[in-house]
């Protein structure tokens, strides 16, 4: 497959936005941030163990910042949080089924939006 080029990378992206957009008003799911988003996807794609102070400094931001999306995404059973038996300072970031089911819904739209792009050779 050829690497794709600019406007359908924009494409893609405006497509997969448009559907999570939608997802989240038709199956009243979670409409989230890009900061929520991209720490939902580090937490779900890379390997555990997760912490506070591990996604601040893989996203670049403070580690409030990161705890209050942690809160929201919390309250919606996305990620659940428990204090690290070896250094109670840690907090470690866990997965849930709710949240795997997010996510494989998340994978599914993905794969159906790149399946609408049009094959690099045939613009």
């Amino acid at each position: 497959m050829a690497p794709m080029d600019q406007t359908n990378g924009l494409k893609f992206l405006h497509d997969v936005s448009l559907g999570l957009v939608h997802h989240a008003k038709t199956q009243a799911s979670p409409d989230f941030t890009l900061r929520q988003l991209a720490i939902l996807l580090t937490v779900y794609l890379e390997q555990p163990p997760h912490t506070v102070r591990g996604l601040a400094k893989k996203l670049g931001v403070t580690k409030p910042v990161i705890t209050r999306a942690l809160d929201s995404m919390g309250k919606l059973e996305i990620i659940a949080r428990r204090r690290d038996d070896n250094d109670r300072r840690n907090v470690i970031i866990q997965r849930t089924v709710k949240g795997a089911l997010y996510i494989e819904s998340l994978g599914d739209l993905v794969v159906e939006k790149a399946q609408d792009l049009p094959l690099q050779g045939n613009k």
